[in-house]
């Protein structure tokens, strides 16, 4: 599984209450943390066949949580565009090497934390106009970028941004998409071998953690400098990067 036992699962602990965390009302950049974090403990090509499970279950309380409050056509639009980047992120999944797997992983990392960097001068500076055709490149981007590390929350937060969406439209369009899209992955995924049904029995005693996580995310909402606890992630997914770049 790994050389320490211990530290994967206390990882594994970690990443579901990040998972849940993000679920919970957070979002954003925390769940881009899953993967990275836990390619540092184990192999990318397992990592991301492991979590998937994980992520499915968070998004029940999820779309609960936003029950009907999500803008269906801004979801609908970036469906067709993830289901292609799901087709492509497997087929280079299907014939990547781990380490190329690696490098890529810590890369799309690395890009998603200089755009949340710059995020704010960049928004202050664009003139936008909204075309249809832009859901369809953010669903390509954030369908590839979700099949090779579950990172595909960034491209859609721009894109749903950009929108002038309100808050929980925002979030419960963003928790709409990714709960089909995960779906959308099981066959892809199933198909490319990345499924560890031994190891995923092993860790089931930890999913309990994915719906405290829920519910702390829930309570942290209100309760925190969003600013600041942006920063620190941003500051996670940077060391994560470079530790993966570098290792």
């Amino acid at each position: 599984m790994t050389d320490n036992i211990v530290l994967f699962y206390l990882m594994t602990a970690f990443v579901g209450l990040l998972i849940g965390v993000a679920k919970g009302g957070l979002g954003g950049l925390i769940g881009t943390l899953a993967t990275p974090l836990m390619a540092l403990v184990m192999p990318p090509n397992q990592v991301v066949g492991l979590l998937l499970p994980m992520l499915m279950l968070a998004d029940v309380f999820a779309v609960a949580t936003y029950w009907k409050r999500w803008r269906t056509r801004l979801v609908l639009l970036l469906l067709p565009g993830g289901v292609a980047g799901v087709t492509i992120g497997t087929f280079f999944i299907k014939n990547a090497s781990p380490e190329l797997w690696r490098n890529v992983l810590a890369a799309i990392v690395l890009v998603f934390t200089l755009y949340k960097m710059l995020e704010r001068f960049i928004l202050r500076r664009l003139t936008y106009e909204g075309r249809d055709w832009h859901g369809l490149l953010a669903g390509v981007v954030a369908g590839f970028s979700s099949t090779l590390a579950h990172a595909g929350g960034p491209p859609v937060a721009i894109y749903l941004l950009l929108q002038k969406v309100p808050p929980i439209e925002f979030n419960a369009s963003s928790v709409l998409f990714f709960a089909i899209l995960n779906w959308v992955k099981v066959p892809y995924y199933a198909y490319a071998k990345l499924f560890d049904f031994d190891r995923l029995v092993q860790i089931l005693w930890l999913l309990p953690i994915i719906p405290m996580g829920v519910a702390l995310g829930r309570w942290m909402t209100n309760k925190i400098d969003r600013v600041w606890f942006e920063r620190l992630i941003v500051i996670l997914l940077l060391v994560s990067g470079l530790l993966l770049l570098f290792e």
